[in-house]
């Protein structure tokens, strides 16, 4: 609880979304060095959104250690794409990369049609992507910034888990990455925290919709976190104290999320299903 990093921070911010992990000052711990596997997802394949960097790639390494093969989709963040795969590969597991705006329903679709052709099928699907801008007022909040949040974050989450169905044909689980604002939504993040309150629904009504096909659907809700999402679309003041509040004084740390993932991807989360696990440093969620 107190080896990682806390604010103040000075890293740059970034003008492209969703950002660059080489840009960020403290590097985010994923998990690199300390995650050790103990085989709870050998031999399933995993698809995971926004895999590229952050939470997904914190998600990636902790899977492919447990013994997973990842397919990881990303936007187009190549260099941060490569390195997780890298990671994967270390482990001894199959890393397959999936560029793409996952607003397309044609780019959902290729997502999962390559997934299921290259491994032959999807054990666990993580819905992770997601698109953010801090904004100070309703008025700019553009007709076409509401739409396109919209249609990442929850457009996204129910194509992708429609067209994984078919592909689980052994039971699955799906794992959609929400937020503490589902429990307190922030004024400057209207969108982004209506969409996260919108996949929470999804997912709760999903794991009733599911469970007669042994399909198991649940959220995690992160609290503040240190990834490239941050510097690039929040002001600098906000990134500067980041996570500061929390009651831990400090954000979280990607390979901080490693566990409730591994956990609800595996067969030991048997029974779980339709639940939301808070990680969050301290903030409680109702």
């Amino acid at each position: 609880m107190t080896e990682f990093a806390k604010p103040p921070f000075n890293t740059p911010l970034q003008d492209t979304i969703p950002g660059r992990t080489a840009g960020m000052t403290p590097q985010p711990d994923h998990g690199e060095t300390s995650y050790r596997g103990s085989g709870r997802l050998s031999g399933k394949v995993a698809l995971i959104t926004g895999g590229d960097s952050g939470i997904g790639r914190a998600v990636a390494i902790g899977f492919a250690r447990e013994g997973a093969d990842v397919a990881i989709a990303y936007f187009d963040e190549e260099d941060d794409a490569r390195e997780t795969a890298s990671w994967v590969e270390k482990a001894g597991r199959k890393a397959l990369l999936l560029p793409g705006d996952l607003k397309s329903r044609d780019v959902c679709r290729t997502v999962i049609d390559r997934t299921a052709e290259t491994f032959g099928r999807i054990d666990i699907l993580v819905n992770n992507a997601a698109f953010q801008v801090e904004r100070d007022t309703l008025d700019e909040v553009t007709e076409d910034e509401w739409d396109e949040t919209f249609a990442t974050n929850i457009g996204a989450v129910f194509r992708l888990s429609r067209l994984a169905v078919p592909h689980m044909v052994n039971g699955g689980a799906m794992i959609h990455t929400v937020s503490v604002n589902v429990d307190s939504p922030k004024p400057k993040l209207l969108a982004y925290s209506a969409t996260k309150a919108a996949i929470q629904n999804f997912s709760g009504g999903l794991a009733q919709l599911l469970a007669e096909k042994n399909i198991r659907s649940n959220t995690v809700a992160p609290g503040p976190i240190w990834t490239p999402l941050i510097p690039a679309t929040m002001g600098g003041e906000h990134v500067h104290e980041f996570g500061a509040s929390s009651p831990m004084g400090r954000p979280g740390q990607p390979v901080e999320l490693i566990a409730p993932y591994v956990m609800l991807a595996s067969d030991e989360a048997s029974y779980i299903s339709g639940a939301n696990i808070a990680v969050t440093g301290g903030v409680p969620i109702i």
